[in-house]
C-alpha cells in the first residue's frame, strides 16, 4: 500500500480525540488548560512549517504460522535486516502477560528467524535497537530487562531484573500488600518498566527508564551502572514517562519527555544541555546517520517531526491515515537516512518505510 498525504489536521479534531478517549500507554484522559495552549502553540507552529511530503510503504512482513501483532518496536542492521520487536502471544515464565516476540526479516522482507524464543525477559515488548557492530538490543518494559544479542543471536548482557510470578502471589494476595508508590525513586541495578536504549561514541549504554521510574540511566559498555538522573514531575531533570532515547555523532543524548510534551538533551556525562519543545509529545526519537543528522521525533497521532539538532523544526508530516485507529500510530522510529525512516506502532500492526520526497525547510543551525 503506497500512499501520500500532506493534510493538516485541525486542531479541533486534535483536542476531541485528547478529551474523549486516553491515549494509549498511560496518556491523560483530557488536556487541562497547560496541555491545551501547549496544543494550540504547537499547531500554530505548525501552521508555520512547510510540510514534509513523503510516500508510506505499508510493509509485508509473514511470519510462517504466525500472527506479528503490535509491531512496537523496528529497527535495522548494518546489512539492512528489518528487526521488529512485537506484542505477540508466546509460553515463558515471565510473570502476567507474555507478550514480546523478536522477529528478523532480510533485505527482501523474507521471514529469517525469531530471536530469543522463550527467553526469560520476554514479557510486554516496547523498542528493539541495534548499534554499530550489528548487536541487537530488545528492551521490554513488561519484565524490566533490557537484553542484547550478539549478532550471533547468543545473549551477551542482561540488564535489570524481572519481578517474579511467586512474589507478586505472596505479597499481593497471600499477604494482602498493596504498592503505594505509583512512581518510586529507581534503585541501582533494576529497571522500572524501562522503554529504550541508546549508546555513545565509547558504547556507554543509555537507558529510558520509563514508566514506573522517571529517569535516565548510563551504564559502562560492560553493564557497569555509572550514573541516573531524574524524578518523577516537570521541572528541571524530571520527566513524566521517559518514553525514548537516541544519541548523536557529538554524544548529545535525546531523552523523549513525553508526558512533559519536550525532549530533553543531554551530554554523555548527563548533565543538562537543553529543551526541545517543538515536537508535540515525542513517542519516538531517532537521528539519522552522518553527516546529514537529523533529529526525527513522531507523536500517538501520527505525526512525524524533522529538527535539526538544536530542535529546531523544519518539516512536518501526518502519517497513517485510513488505518482505522487514531492513536499509538507511532511507537518506535528508525532512522535508516535523512529521507527514509520506518515506524513501528502499537495500533495498526504494520511496520511502514516513509521516504521523504520533499518539503520542509534547510537547517540553519548545528549542535553546539
Amino acid at each position: 500500500m503506497k500512499h501520500s498525504l500532506t493534510t493538516i489536521p485541525l486542531l479541533g479534531l486534535v483536542l476531541a480525540v485528547a478529551t474523549l478517549s486516553a491515549q494509549r500507554e498511560g496518556g491523560p484522559p483530557a488536556p487541562s488548560a497547560e496541555q491545551r495552549a501547549a496544543l494550540e502553540k504547537q499547531a500554530a507552529l505548525e501552521k508555520a512549517t512547510p510540510q514534509l511530503q513523503i510516500t508510506e510503504d505499508v510493509l509485508k512482513l509473514v511470519v510462517p504460522n504466525h500472527t506479528i501483532g503490535e509491531a512496537v518496536g523496528v529497527s535495522k542492521d548494518s546489512k539492512g535486516h528489518l528487526y521488529v520487536f512485537t506484542r505477540s502471544g508466546n509460553v515463558g515464565p515471565a510473570r502476567g502477560a507474555t507478550a514480546s516476540q523478536l522477529f528478523e526479516f532480510d533485505q527482501n522482507l523474507r521471514f529469517v528467524k525469531q530471536w530469543g524464543p522463550d527467553n526469560y525477559a520476554a514479557s510486554f515488548a516496547h523498542t528493539v535497537r541495534v548499534d554499530k557492530a550489528d548487536n541487537v538490543w530488545m528492551t521490554d518494559e513488561g519484565s524490566n530487562m533490557v537484553v542484547k544479542f550478539n549478532a550471533q543471536g547468543m545473549v551477551t548482557l542482561a540488564l535489570g531484573r524481572k519481578p517474579e510470578a511467586i512474589d507478586f502471589l505472596e505479597r499481593f494476595l497471600e499477604r494482602g500488600e498493596r504498592n503505594e508508590v505509583q512512581f518510586p525513586v529507581g534503585t541501582t541495578g533494576t529497571f522500572g518498566r524501562p522503554t529504550d536504549v541508546t549508546w555513545d561514541s565509547k558504547d556507554n549504554i543509555f537507558i529510558a527508564d520509563g514508566y514506573s521510574n522517571s529517569r535516565v540511566v548510563k551504564l559502562g559498555k560492560d553493564g557497569t551502572w555509572i550514573k541516573n538522573v531524574g524524578t518523577r514531575g516537570g521541572g528541571a531533570n524530571q520527566f513524566n514517562t521517559v518514553h525514548a532515547i537516541t544519541s548523536d555523532a557529538k554524544d548529545n543524548i535525546y531523552v523523549a519527555d513525553r508526558g512533559n510534551r519536550r525532549i530533553q538533551v543531554y551530554d554523555t556525562d548527563l548533565n543538562f544541555v537543553r529543551t526541545i519543545a517543538t515536537a508535540a509529545a515525542p513517542w519516538s526519537v531517532c537521528t539519522s546517520p552522518p553527516p546529514n543528522q537529523y533529529l526525527f521525533s513522531g507523536d500517538g497521532n501520527g505525526k512525524i517531526y524533522k529538527l535539526d539538532l538544536d530542535g529546531n523544526l523544519l518539516g512536518w508530516a501526518q502519517t497513517s491515515k485510513g488505518h482505522g485507529q487514531s492513536t499509538c500510530l507511532i511507537h518506535e522510529l528508525h532512522c535508516e537516512s535523512d529521507t527514509v525512516i520506518y515506524k513501528g506502532d502499537c495500533s495498526t500492526w504494520t511496520v511502514e518505510r516513509i521516504t521523504i520526497k520533499g518539503g520542509g525547510k534547510t537547517a540553519t543551525t548545528s549542535t553546539k
